[in-house]
């Protein structure tokens, strides 16, 4: 007997040594069209950059940006950015989603491994006297105690475990690659937020300074009118203009409040309680000097996880073929039974059974051919998909650093339009002063200086902004930033 065991079970270890076929595609990463380089030069294109050497991008897990936001060297920001990491509940729940998939591969990989129950049963039962064969000696009235222990094991001789653990593990790095991009996007829509409550609070010093004047303005018409040099007709104007510096400073305080509380939930903090100081303090648009695309490109989250999630689906092609298969697993179960507790546990009462079970379809009416077809479209709709990511990964780089050149451009020209208003507006207040033209002229020309100064100052948000787009775009920040313009 033991014999025989032997010879039996070193059988079905050499059953189990034919595991490891795989019906799973060969995997390649889907082809995607080449880009020699970016068709805009970065903003200052003197950088050293030879753009003739920007090459197509290629998905990399573990190139994910860093803490590209010290590049604006701004202490709040940090500060605000580790607590956008620490509290903000989307990125928690983001987290809570990744803990899910690799858990999900931990459940995979258990069928790897023999599974193992136990069981048992105390019952006391009682059988019909009519019941068919039954001995006229027989007892209908009897006890069945048993305890066991069951051994099952799966011989993955097609894949099926192995595919379906390979599937598993390259969702749970796509759900990691989609916990990097929920980061990134958080990160970058704080900073975002950031730059346009201090572009708001820019805009209000401006305003609570032209109230200042405006207010000073005022008083001089009154006095021109008291002294029969000036008209009520100026002093309306003057008293329109004030007031309507006033209403545009109540407006620009209710979009900083606004955005204070927009910050205040990617911080996890209540609107109620959370407050940021206004400062002086003048934020600089980091100069672009960016490497390769190919080490840039290949950072961006979604990029890596659109990839990993074609490789899942290949790999769950092959748990389809795999059904067409017969599955062979081994089993084993030993234990004891007897009629009554006592000898329960004596020698007599051990049973057991050892060997392997071969199951397969026959028919199914051509459910597997649908499945399998089914999980290859699911692999070339990811496919597409990755495709689509990495075109639009292309498209979002063009648009900000299209962005930040023009934007450049138009701050120069803002700039200069600023100038121009501030010193034909000193004039023609002079003139007024010297009774040569009317309140009027001076009340257009205050107004053009004032949007002349808003926009110049939209613009410079628009920069900060649009450096941000463009750090999310590329995958957390770019190379060689050392200084700001």
């Amino acid at each position: 007997m033991n014999m025989r065991m032997s010879r039996r079970c070193t059988g079905l270890l050499l059953l189990a040594g034919l595991g490891g076929c795989d019906l799973a595609p060969p995997y390649d990463v889907p082809k995607t069209r080449e880009v020699a380089h970016f068709a805009t030069p970065p903003v200052q294109a003197a950088s050293a950059v030879d753009l003739q050497q920007w090459a197509v991008a290629h998905p990399s897990d573990d190139a994910i940006g860093g803490a590209w936001w010290t590049m604006y060297d701004d202490a709040v920001l940090a500060d605000l950015a580790k607590r956008v990491d620490a509290a903000n509940q989307d990125l928690a729940a983001s987290a809570a989603r990744l803990a899910q998939a690799r858990a999900a591969v931990r459940y995979a990989r258990a069928d790897e491994s023999p599974q193992l129950t136990a069981n048992g049963q105390v019952t006391r039962q009682r059988q019909s006297q009519n019941r068919p064969n039954r001995l006229a000696t027989a007892s209908n009235n009897f006890s069945d105690d048993t305890l066991g222990l069951d051994l099952s094991y799966e011989i993955d001789l097609w894949g099926r475990v192995k595919n379906e653990v390979s599937a598993s593990k390259r969702s749970a790095q796509a759900s990691a690659a989609d916990h990097a991009a929920t980061t990134l996007s958080l990160q970058a829509e704080l900073a975002s937020d950031y730059f346009t409550l201090r572009g708001a609070d820019a805009e209000l010093r401006l305003l609570q300074d032209t109230i200042q004047v405006y207010q000073r303005a005022l008083e001089l018409t009154q006095k021109r009118y008291s002294g029969g040099a000036g008209t009520e007709a100026d002093v309306a104007q003057a008293q329109a203009q004030l007031e309507s510096a006033r209403t545009a400073a109540t407006d620009a305080q209710l979009r900083r409040t606004q955005t204070e509380h927009a910050i205040a939930v990617l911080v996890g903090e209540p609107a109620s309680i959370f407050h940021l100081a206004a400062t002086n303090a003048t934020n600089r648009v980091p100069v672009v000097d960016p490497g390769l695309p190919s080490t840039l490109l290949e950072r961006r989250p979604d990029i890596a996880s659109a990839e990993r999630r074609v490789a899942a689906a290949n790999a769950e092609i092959g748990v389809a073929r795999a059904a067409y298969y017969p599955r062979l697993s081994l089993g084993a179960l030993f234990g004891v039974e007897s009629k009554s507790a006592g000898s329960l546990l004596s020698a007599p009462s051990r049973f057991w059974s050892i060997g392997p079970q071969l199951a397969g379809t026959l028919f199914d009416g051509g459910r597997i051919t649908a499945d399998v077809d089914r999980t290859s479209s699911v692999r070339d709709e990811a496919a597409a998909t990755y495709r689509s990511t990495v075109l639009g990964a292309f498209r979002d780089v063009e648009d900000q650093m299209t962005a930040l050149r023009q934007l450049e451009q138009e701050a120069k020209t803002q700039a200069a339009t600023v100038d121009a208003a501030l010193r034909a507006l000193r004039q023609t207040e002079a003139r007024y002063r010297g009774g040569l033209v009317t309140f009027l002229e001076v009340v257009v020309l205050q107004n053009t200086a004032l949007q002349a100064q808003r926009d110049a100052l939209t613009i410079e948000t628009r920069r900060l902004t649009s450096s941000v787009l463009l750090a999310r775009a590329l995958g957390g920040g770019w190379s060689g930033v050392n200084r700001a313009v």
